[in-house]
């Protein structure tokens, strides 16, 4: 049996998660969850998402990067041309496994068959930003709401939800 899959992401209502290589925003909450969570466990992301943050490396995370530039390998991280090398990679590896973005990323994930345990870890920003890199609708899923919380700074209202997809 494969390993559950964790999704973490933050994006707005109109499901933007970046801008030009960069988040469209800045929530010092979420990206010390983000932190948190994914602290000791294997992450897998995209090139980009990998070269934008230094933290991939640290505080125990086994990075894996679908890429295929081979030259991001080194000591502690893997490369793997596509996700399903990706995951297969992640299955051999302790602890788990988190899918950290981007887009294509985040797309290819929730569209693999609803046997495949998935758990999305998902904050949602009450707002609508501009940006050029989007998240999946999760909407179109059957999911089970196993937690939420509702926060906010000084520039917006956002909800931390845990949602586990629904097999079919």
């Amino acid at each position: 049996m494969p390993k559950p899959l964790n999704v973490i992401v933050a994006c707005t209502e109109n499901r933007v998660i970046g801008r030009d290589g960069r988040p469209a925003w800045s929530l010092p909450e979420d990206t010390a969850f983000f932190h948190t969570q994914t602290a000791g466990q294997i992450v897998v992301l995209g090139r980009i998402c990998f070269e934008t943050w230094p933290a991939a490396v640290r505080d125990g995370r086994r990075p894996v990067v679908v890429s295929r530039r081979r030259d991001l390998a080194r000591p502690g991280v893997a490369v793997a041309p596509s996700l399903s090398v990706a995951l297969e990679i992640a299955e051999t590896l302790p602890g788990e496994i988190y899918i950290c973005g981007g887009q294509k990323i985040y797309e290819e994930t929730l569209a693999l068959p609803a046997s495949r345990p998935l758990r999305l870890y998902l904050t949602l920003l009450h707002a609508e930003i501009p940006g050029d890199r989007f998240f999946p609708d999760w909407r179109q899923q059957r999911w089970t709401e196993i937690s939420r919380r509702e926060s906010a700074d000084k520039n917006f209202r956002y909800t931390f939800l845990a949602l586990d997809r629904i097999p079919t």
